[in-house]
């Protein structure tokens, strides 16, 4: 029988550790510490569907798991896992090879009817919308530049493009959700 790990109290390191030597607990305590965060960026990167960002999500963590013997705690287990999910994004966007992207069904958008945010509930609606609308580079570029904060030498190595693409894109990204939102610069 596997020792019981606690949740709170265990460091990453620690359950990645019990994780390698095959308990499934432990990678379940890493999948609920990490879960949120990778749903947030592959989320933004299926252009706010849902049910692809779940699937991603799902994806990203069996691939972590499979791969977790190559782990070599040179970075923090969440750096590590959320750059794996954020390439099973990617991989999955030029998967569809760069097919434009349907605006998201209201059913998965956020509940802009909450009494206690309405204004900023809108306002985010309108701003997924336009994301999701945006050719997939250019929102891929947007995303993990804007939103996760990798600078272009980054966001060039991961996309096959040079730095100057990866800065026109985002010039182009900004610029139609400018246009898209009704703003004149």
């Amino acid at each position: 029988m596997q020792p019981e790990l606690p949740a709170a109290a265990t460091s990453d390191d620690d359950t990645v550790r019990a994780a390698m030597a095959g308990d499934r607990k432990a990678f379940e305590i890493l999948y609920r510490r990490h879960a949120d965060r990778v749903y947030g960026a592959v989320l933004r990167l299926a252009a706010f569907d849902h049910a692809r960002a779940e699937d991603l999500t799902q994806e990203a963590f069996i691939r972590a798991w499979q791969k977790l013997e190559s782990f070599r705690f040179e970075s923090a287990f969440g750096t590590w896992v959320y750059r794996l999910a954020v390439n099973v994004a990617l991989m999955s966007i030029r998967a569809r090879n760069a097919d434009p992207v349907s605006i998201v069904d209201d059913e998965h958008l956020p509940d802009i009817t909450d009494p206690d945010h309405p204004l900023r509930a809108i306002e985010r609606d309108e701003l997924e919308r336009a994301i999701a609308g945006l050719p997939p580079r250019a929102r891929a570029v947007l995303v993990l530049h804007d939103v996760e904060g990798w600078k272009h030498e980054e966001i060039a190595a991961e996309l096959s493009m040079a730095v100057g693409s990866s800065k026109a894109q985002l010039h182009r990204a900004r610029g139609l959700l400018r246009r898209v939102l009704g703003e004149r610069s």
